[in-house]
């Protein structure tokens, strides 16, 4: 039977005249309360009905009861403990069994572990110190008693010991860490003893005490601590421990298979505190590499200097010169061509539009005021050359340098578990290491694998952690793009990161905008270069509007028709616009039902058959129409109202009306299977007045914040 142990006053001894009846409430903390100058005792009736009533008024230490007895009557039910004192006896009654046998098992815990208090608190010997505490250890493992300072009480004691004795040996810091292993099972070590262990770790890394006894220890720390601030030492132990692991022959081999430990063999990892935990962990180390850079911060440029290039001390190294971007030679001779195009006026002549422009100071002044004060002063320009970040100085130590590979390579593991990498994109966001770290070119490589598993994967909760979390801050976007801090490839992560975007809810004029207002350059440099993202960028800023100026049009349109893919897309999107127009001209039906069980081809064959561009009422109800008739429904300009009651129309088909059918003032999805995601993106649709999301998966925050904007 298992009995909670006695705390701070749960005993208070009151004598009473009644023979044999001692009522007792409960007492014990530091001491027990007594009562004098008579002492109670199992003599005959007579003594005790002598014996005045009230409470003890001195109390009993601990160290001064001499014996703990359990007593009992054969012929009457009493539940009473002896405490044998100096100078007699305090005879306590208990209204049960189980209460009498907790008051006895918790005196007994109290009585020892105070003479262990003393004992170790003077050691002589260290083999009797050593007996002492596997005694101690054992007396906790087989307590009845349940508390965490059953546990907790002994580590402390070894605790204190090993902090006020310095001169023991590395056998002797082994065998005190084999005896109180067992205790470690299910307890975190106190402050004081992760220290000590942290220095065993640092002294004696390929010690097997390390594997044997500290891999269960962090295990258990990482799957159950819950904050790392309330008991920072926890965390640097954990550090240390595998760092110690990296020291190993195996090295980061032997620190894999400890990650892989901690997720476990399947897909999803139980333990839902390891990743917060490994992470904070990582942090916190790389943190520690940088230490001496950001405590001499106060003459270090900030992030967006170092991205601008200017200096605001004199004693700051220069900034490194612009450099080339490597290109082909046939891109540099269409990049020339281009560059001499600025020097003359010219006449640019497409399907769609005719503009001249005189190319002149005034027209590239308004370009750049038209771009915003985050862009490039001249788009041909920055096609031409791409500013190198002006890195600082950062030079870390060996230990220093050990540290981050071995912590980056972690952050790299996690990024690897498919099931860890939603949360890890959202405890790297936003940005949580110093602008040291993030200067520095080799942790700004090595992450960059971390950063590209993000932008590779599919789930929107994943690589929309890229973007910032609010204006004005870098994210990972924009700390890799081309011009960024952090970029190296001349904008292949880069557009590795806008074509997943892109694929996602962000297809958006949001989007573009900030593309076109501090990104366009890069766009227009990696479209030349043929990249099919980039193309369908431009493109899908001029059929948005996104850019103003006719001199960045011209620009675009040139960059497009610089590659047969951007020439094809072009010629696309002229025959897009063309049959646009054509379709309002003929005019046509304003309303229009499909029967059930249409289909998304059905649909398709009816609208290209005839002339649909005054269509404004539209049924789709009860048909089997999905997203992938949104492509079709983009054509109606005129549309108002659409009804899509018991369709299979989802988010990624609300995300392109949402994008185009501005007109529209009525929508029905009930019973489609759309969500929250895609429900959001109709707040850019101001013209919606009624919209009817019955039987979906809307949930209330959704339908609060649609509130504000419909």
């Amino acid at each position: 039977m298992r009995y909670k142990l006695l705390q701070e006053g749960d005993i208070q001894v009151c004598v009473i005249r009644h023979p044999r009846t001692f009522l007792s409430k409960i007492l014990t903390s530091k001491f027990l309360r007594r009562w004098e100058p008579h002492h109670l005792t199992l003599a005959d009736n007579s003594v005790a009905s002598a014996t005045p009533t009230g409470y003890m008024e001195n109390s009993i230490s601990y160290s001064a009861i001499e014996d703990v007895q359990l007593l009992s009557w054969e012929n009457a039910p009493k539940y009473c403990l002896q405490l044998t004192i100096p100078g007699g006896t305090v005879l306590l009654q208990a209204a049960n069994s189980y209460l009498r046998d907790q008051w006895f098992h918790s005196l007994q815990w109290k009585k020892k572990i105070y003479k262990y208090k003393k004992v170790l608190s003077n050691p002589g010997r260290w083999e009797v110190v050593l007996k002492e505490i596997r005694t101690l250890v054992d007396m906790a493992l087989t307590s009845p008693l349940q508390d965490d300072s059953i546990h907790q009480a002994p580590l402390e004691i070894v605790s204190k010991l090993l902090s006020e004795n310095n001169n023991l040996t590395t056998q002797d810091h082994e065998s005190i860490i084999v005896a109180i292993a067992p205790l470690l099972e299910n307890n975190h070590p106190p402050p004081d003893l992760c220290e000590f262990f942290c220095k065993h770790c640092r002294e004696r890394p390929r010690s097997m005490v390390v594997i044997e006894v500290f891999t269960p220890v962090v295990q258990r720390i990482l799957k159950h601590n819950m904050d790392f601030g309330k008991c920072p030492r926890l965390r640097l132990f954990t550090q240390e421990y595998i760092l110690a692991l990296n020291e190993l022959n195996a090295g980061m081999e032997v620190v894999k298979k400890f990650i892989h430990s901690m997720h476990g063999p399947t897909g999803q990892c139980p333990h839902p505190r390891v990743l917060p935990n490994l992470v904070a962990v990582c942090l916190a180390a790389i943190y520690s590499c940088y230490e001496e850079f950001i405590n001499s911060r106060d003459n270090s440029p900030s992030l967006k200097e170092i991205r601008n290039g200017c200096q605001q001390q004199c004693d700051r190294k220069p900034n490194l010169p612009l450099r080339l971007l490597h290109t082909s030679p046939d891109l540099v001779s269409q990049e020339a061509t281009l560059t001499e195009s600025r020097l003359k006026p010219v006449i640019v002549t497409s399907n769609e539009i005719h503009v001249e422009v005189e190319r002149n100071n005034t027209a590239n002044q308004k370009m750049t005021a038209n771009v915003g004060n985050d862009s490039e002063p001249n788009l041909i320009d920055c096609l031409m050359v791409s500013p190198t970040c002006s890195t600082m100085s950062i030079e870390l130590s060996t230990q220093a340098d050990r540290i981050l590979g071995c912590y980056v390579e972690i952050l790299k593991m996690l990024s690897d578990y498919d099931d860890w990498r939603p949360a890890l994109a959202s405890l790297l966001q936003p940005i949580p290491f110093p602008k040291e770290a993030l200067a520095h070119e080799k942790f700004t490589k090595e992450l960059k694998y971390v950063i590209q598993r993000f932008a590779e994967d599919p789930r929107q909760e994943v690589h929309s952690c890229l973007l910032s979390v609010r204006a004005g801050k870098d994210g990972w976007f924009q700390l890799y793009s081309p011009g960024g801090v952090a970029c190296d490839d001349d904008g292949e992560l880069f557009a590795s990161m806008v074509h997943i975007l892109m694929g996602s809810c962000y297809k958006t004029k949001k989007f573009l905008l900030s593309l076109a207002e501090n990104k366009l350059g890069p766009c227009m440099l990696l479209a030349l270069r043929g990249n099919q993202t980039m193309v369908e960028i431009l493109c899908l800023m001029l059929e948005y509007n996104i850019i103003d100026n006719n001199d960045t049009q011209l620009q675009i349109i040139s960059t497009l028709e610089s590659t047969d893919v951007g020439k094809r897309m072009y010629e696309q999107l002229c025959d897009r616009q063309r049959e646009l127009k054509e379709l309002q001209r003929k005019g046509g039906p304003t309303r229009l039902t499909l029967p059930s069980k249409s289909t998304d081809a059905d649909l398709a064959r009816l609208l290209s058959s005839g002339s649909f561009g005054n269509l404004e009422n539209l049924s789709l109800a009860f048909t089997n129409v999905t997203s992938a008739c949104a492509e079709h429904l983009i054509k109606l300009p005129s549309l108002k109202q659409l009804n899509l009651w018991s369709t299979q129309f989802g988010d990624a088909g609300l995300r392109l009306l949402s994008e185009h059918l501005t007109m529209l003032q009525v929508l029905n999805l009930c019973e489609t299977p759309v969500t929250d995601a895609g429900l959001l993106a109709l707040s850019s649709m101001k013209s919606l007045c009624s919209l009817n999301m019955n039987s979906t998966k809307l949930s209330a925050d959704t339908y609060e914040d649609l509130k504000v904007f419909l």
